[in-house]
Formats: C-alpha cells, sequence, structure tokens
C-alpha cells in the first residue's frame, strides 16, 4: 500500500475498531447490569438485540443509497448517530430512576447508525483496490474489527469497574471523532458511483442472484452462522467465569479476550495468507467451520475453566479463518455498482446473527447444556456443508472485475 494511503486506511479501519466495540465491550458488563437494574440474562442479552436488529434493517438500505451517493456520505452521519445513542444510554442511566427503556432507547438509535459503517467501509476497499490488494486491504479492516473484540472486554471490565455504565459514554467519545477524521481524511471514487435507474439497479441485483445466488446465500449463512454461534458462546462464557469460576474485573476480562485475540490473529494472517490464493477461500470457509463445530461439540462434553477458554479459542480460531475468506468472496462477487448492496445484505444478516446469539444462548442455558452445544456443532456443520456444496471461488469472483 502506498504510503500516502497509510492514515486515510488507517481512519478507515478505525470504523469497524469502534464498531464491534458496540456489542463486545458491553458483554463484560452484563453480570454488573443485571445486578444493578434489577435484569436477568435474557434481558440483558436484549441490549445485543436492541443494537443489532435496527443495524441489519438499516445495512441494506445503507449500502444501496452509498452505491449512487458515495460511501462518505453515508458513513459520516450514520457514525454521529452511533456516537450520539451511546451518550443517550449513558446519560439516561446517569440522570434518571429507571434508565432501563433509555438505554434501549439508546441502543436502538446506535444500531441505526450502525447499519451505515461496518459494512459499507469493508465495501470502499472494494471500490479502491484490486487483486490481492484487496484480499488484504478487506483482510485488515476484518484484523481491526477483530482487535476491537481483543480490547473490548478489557476495556469494559475496566469501564464497568470504574461504573457500570462508564461503556455507554466512551462509545460517543470513540465515534464521534472518528466521524469528522473520515470525513475529512479518506477520499473515495466518485467515478465508480451508480447510474442506472432504480428500475436498472434492481434487475442488475436480480442478475447476480440469479447467477450466483446459491454461493452468496451459502457465504451469508456462514457468516450469520458463524458469529450467533460466537456472541452466543461468549456472553455464555462472560457469565461462567463470573458465576462458576468466581473471575471479574480485569481478570475476566482477560480471560475473555483469550478466545477474541486467537480470532484477531488468525483473521489477520489468513487474510494476509490468502491474498492472491482464491482457489484457497473456499478451504478456508470448510476448514473454520470444521473447527468451529468441534470445538462446539467438544464443550458438550467437556467442563472447566481450561476446557472452556481452550474450546472458545478453538472456536475463535475457526472464525478466524472463515471470515477473511468470506469478505474476499462477497466483496470480489459483483462489479462496483451493486457491491455496496450486496456487501450490505452480508452486514444485515451478520448482524441478525449477532443479535439472535447471546439470548439464544441465555435462554439455552435453562435447558440440557450437552443439547445446547450439539446444536451449535450443528449448525457450524451446516455451515461446512453448504460452503462445501456452493461456494466456488473462482466462479464466484469471475466476470466481477476481480
Amino acid at each position: 500500500m502506498e504510503r500516502s494511503r497509510l492514515l486515510p486506511f488507517a481512519v478507515l479501519a478505525a470504523v469497524p475498531f469502534v464498531m464491534v466495540l458496540g456489542n463486545s465491550m458491553l458483554i463484560p458488563v452484563f453480570p454488573r447490569l443485571e445486578s444493578e437494574l434489577g435484569l436477568n440474562q435474557f434481558q440483558v442479552g436484549l441490549l445485543v438485540t436492541a443494537f443489532s436488529v435496527p443495524a441489519g434493517v438499516v445495512i441494506p438500505f445503507a449500502g444501496a443509497f452509498s452505491d449512487h451517493v458515495g460511501r462518505k456520505t453515508i458513513m459520516f452521519p450514520a457514525l454521529l448517530l452511533y456516537g450520539s445513542g451511546g451518550l443517550i444510554a449513558g446519560c439516561a442511566s446517569v440522570l434518571t430512576r429507571n434508565p432501563f427503556p433509555w438505554i434501549v432507547a439508546g441502543r436502538i438509535v446506535q444500531g441505526i447508525g450502525a447499519g451505515g459503517t461496518y459494512q459499507i467501509a469493508l465495501a470502499l476497499p472494494g471500490d479502491l483496490f484490486r487483486g490481492g490488494a484487496r484480499t488484504q486491504a478487506v483482510g485488515s479492516l476484518e484484523a481491526a474489527n477483530g482487535f476491537g473484540k481483543v480490547i473490548s472486554p478489557v476495556a469494559g471490565s475496566a469501564l464497568g469497574a470504574l461504573a457500570w455504565f462508564a461503556p455507554f459514554f466512551a462509545y460517543g467519545a470513540l465515534a464521534i471523532p472518528v466521524a469528522f477524521a473520515l470525513w475529512l481524511l479518506v477520499d473515495e471514487p466518485t467515478e465508480r458511483r451508480a447510474k442506472q435507474s432504480a428500475g436498472e439497479y434492481v434487475r442488475s441485483l436480480a442478475g447476480i442472484f440469479r447467477k450466483k445466488g446459491a454461493a452468496l446465500l451459502a457465504a451469508y449463512f456462514a457468516g450469520a452462522a458463524g458469529l450467533f454461534l460466537l456472541f452466543g458462546l461468549l456472553s455464555l462464557v462472560s457469565d461462567e467465569l463470573e458465576m462458576k469460576h468466581d473471575l471479574t474485573g480485569i481478570a475476566k476480562g482477560l480471560a475473555l479476550a483469550v478466545p477474541v485475540t486467537v480470532m484477531t490473529l488468525t483473521t489477520y494472517t489468513s487474510g494476509r495468507l490468502l491474498r492472491d490464493r482464491n482457489r484457497f477461500l473456499t478451504p478456508a470457509v470448510i476448514a473454520g467451520n470444521g473447527l468451529a463445530a468441534g470445538a462446539l461439540a467438544a464443550l458438550a462434553f467437556l467442563g472447566g475453566l481450561y476446557a472452556l477458554i481452550g474450546f472458545a479459542s478453538a472456536m475463535g480460531l475457526g472464525i478466524g479463518l472463515t471470515l477473511p475468506a468470506l469478505n474476499t468472496l462477497i466483496t470480489g462477487a459483483t462489479g462496483p455498482k451493486e457491491r455496496g448492496v450486496v456487501t450490505a445484505l452480508y452486514g444485515t444478516v451478520r448482524f441478525f446473527g449477532v443479535a439472535a446469539g447471546p439470548p439464544a444462548f441465555g435462554l439455552a442455558q435453562g435447558g440440557s447444556r450437552p443439547v445446547m452445544f450439539l446444536v451449535g456443532a450443528g449448525i457450524a456443520a451446516a455451515a461446512l456443508a453448504l460452503g462445501a456444496r456452493f461456494i466456488q471461488s473462482q466462479r464466484l469472483l469471475e466476470e466481477a472485475g476481480r
């Protein structure tokens, strides 16, 4: 990458870093929120849902508009909304007697803002780079997202030790400066914006899905399933570290950081290794889902602190293999005029996966532990099977300016 692009790309990479804090930084504070607000685990899990569902709904519309009016035009106000939603939740926590409804409202505002950020940021390298440089760029953005996952458990635990509502204020303090830096420092090509009418645009998208729909849907399912399982497992690990293993504060944050650190390092490494190696993208998806399925199946029969952290880390390894390959496949599957919405649809299903994970695992904890983990392993195995059957990387990337 040219030296002149390093600072703008660093600002762009700050977008997925800030976005991942939206859920990950709250997970270590869940037990504190339960005690301070008189909530149960399902209710605190809804704070993830309140963020992720609006984000998932907004993403396709934001992606489609970004194809026509530009990526920055959507991302700038979206980042401001994201930060403002955090400030709403934080101020309500300090100023009201019953802050939970206001916190949920603030999380909804945050989610609306989040819908116009990360997936559009992921589409922008597709406009700026080609070939192996694109693979490395999107891998670096996913690594920035993963680095946020590493930092967030420790940051959330540290901020939660100061005050249970402190993470909400951190969102505004981070997102609003990033919004202005993005607007001022990041350039984007204007000649690649879609010029079609609405009807032509829809017909163009329909043609893409007629030709590549099975592969794209299999890739969408793999991304959603991976993040459903990851965030569901992390919420369960957060609860069990405190309730069963008496780990709190920074120690708990560091323990939670182990699996996400493994995922982040794997994401960055695999993003680099897959550069200019399109034939290995599908095997990476298959291997990653196989690791996730095996780790969850093992947790069905093995307990204890070390098994919990060890197999959660194995799952992080699997997700770290899968996500950069999926990102490259999806951002490279179309031309620049439709890339925003195709990438955004991927973001929608990812957010829905994140939204469903913590409450689903929270509800499942009341039943059979082996069944819960075996069902999760079955979901990962289904993603593996669909990927092996339908995702042919060379074919998916052909005729798209790849």
